[in-house]
């Protein structure tokens, strides 16, 4: 099982390396939109650093949420999906492994390049290492989560629209854990309560989304 998932994983960075265009985009966006934000509101430096977590997360969630389309619509269209579903492996894998390089390509970069993008807002040490904790642990709920929405709007029309209207109230706690845990440091509290409660929705998603996923692929693939 774990060569399956490591297969998958493999298989979907290779295909992710050879479209590298749609990853880049996603990046690109939330480049663009968290640098936009202290051009358009100005050099104070209280307003910036306080608007500065909710800025971030908010363009990391709709970067992650641009991807989410293209997670198994090529595999469908080809036909690949169906294959894998009559496949001795289980389905649960197969979509873990999948929610895995989703993850890689599409949220580890926003991680990686979100403490630089908050350097511009004025954010201290403690606040970057807390909004980095946050986004490693919150960005993998994207991707689980967003793999079900994904999964039930296989094949409708305007998918990604739907998508969005899927994901983005189900990501609301998310993100209000995710920002909230660098704002309450800032007030003079922990931030520990609001990281381990995403740790709690990160446990909730890995044991729960994959399966939902399989079932409503299934449900779209019949």
């Amino acid at each position: 099982m774990t060569g399956m998932l490591a297969w998958i994983v493999k298989r979907d960075l290779l295909l992710a390396g050879r479209r590298s265009a749609d990853a880049l985009g996603s990046l690109a966006f939330f480049v663009i939109a968290c640098s936009l934000f202290p051009l358009g509101v100005g050099p104070e430096p209280a307003a910036l650093r306080s608007m500065a977590p909710g800025v971030l997360w908010v363009a990391a969630l709709l970067a992650a949420t641009l991807s989410l389309p293209r997670l198994f619509s090529a595999d469908h269209a080809d036909g690949t999906l169906e294959q894998m579903l009559l496949s001795s492996e289980p389905l649960v894998l197969i979509v873990a492994g999948k929610a895995v390089a989703h993850w890689l390509v599409s949220g580890l970069p926003l991680v990686l390049l979100s403490p630089l993008l908050a350097l511009q807002f004025g954010l201290d040490a403690r606040s970057l290492a807390v909004l980095l904790a946050s986004l490693l642990l919150g960005t993998p709920i994207l991707s689980l989560v967003g793999a079900v929405a994904a999964a039930l709007s296989l094949g409708a029309r305007s998918s990604g629209v739907l998508v969005a209207l899927l994901a983005l109230p189900l990501y609301t706690p998310v993100l209000v854990f995710g920002a909230g845990a660098v704002d309450a440091l800032g007030a003079g509290g922990g931030a520990m309560a609001h990281l381990l409660l995403l740790g709690a929705g990160l446990g909730f998603a890995l044991a729960l989304a994959p399966w939902a996923t399989a079932a409503a692929l299934r449900i779209a693939l019949e």
